[in-house]
């Protein structure tokens, strides 16, 4: 029996010591609920940003030089062939875009310079210069150009665009151009 009650000690002793080294569990909170993502809203600016408005094709043209207008070439040279003024075929099409332009631009007055290669007189070259500015002049007024928009003036072989004397040249040469001279 002594073995019994040794046995009984022995186990009270443990019960007593397992519980004495244990801490109660503090009550744990249960987690929080899950957070719900806002929708992103994007900041808007108190006062948004002023955009510069837009030129217009009227008023870039009107900011500009005649000596930048000129440079940028809005009007296509035509050709002619040897000893002849009639507007070719193949410029046509060049004399339209032009006059599209000029409609465009309503203010705009241009010089039509009637040019020639070098064979022939001077005064022969003149007159043909003066012809060739005056056929491309008729073909503007044609299409609808206003005849008080265009001047005309010949410089014969004086100012040649290519200073060579072979045919290659003297195409080049033969030309109506054109410069704007007033906006």
């Amino acid at each position: 029996m002594i073995k019994k009650i040794v046995v009984l000690a022995f186990i009270c002793c443990l019960v007593i010591l397992f519980t004495a080294n244990c801490k109660p569990k503090a009550k744990t909170a249960p987690p929080p609920p899950p957070v719900k993502e806002q929708p992103k809203v994007e900041k808007v600016d108190e006062a948004p940003a002023v955009k510069k408005p837009e030129m217009t094709e009227e008023e870039i043209f009107m900011s500009k030089s005649l000596e930048e207008i000129n440079l940028a070439a809005p009007l296509k040279m035509i050709h002619f062939d040897y000893d002849r003024y009639f507007i070719r075929e193949d410029a046509k099409p060049v004399l339209e875009g032009n006059s599209a332009w000029m409609r465009k631009f309503q203010s705009a007055k241009i010089l039509i310079e009637g040019h020639c290669d070098e064979r022939g007189t001077e005064e022969y070259n003149l007159a043909l210069g003066e012809k060739r500015a005056q056929s491309t002049f008729d073909h503007l007024v044609s299409l609808g150009i206003s005849p008080q928009r265009i001047k005309v003036i010949s410089y014969g072989k004086s100012q040649p665009l290519d200073n060579g004397h072979n045919e290659i040249a003297w195409q080049k040469n033969r030309r109506a151009q054109f410069l704007i001279i007033e906006k």
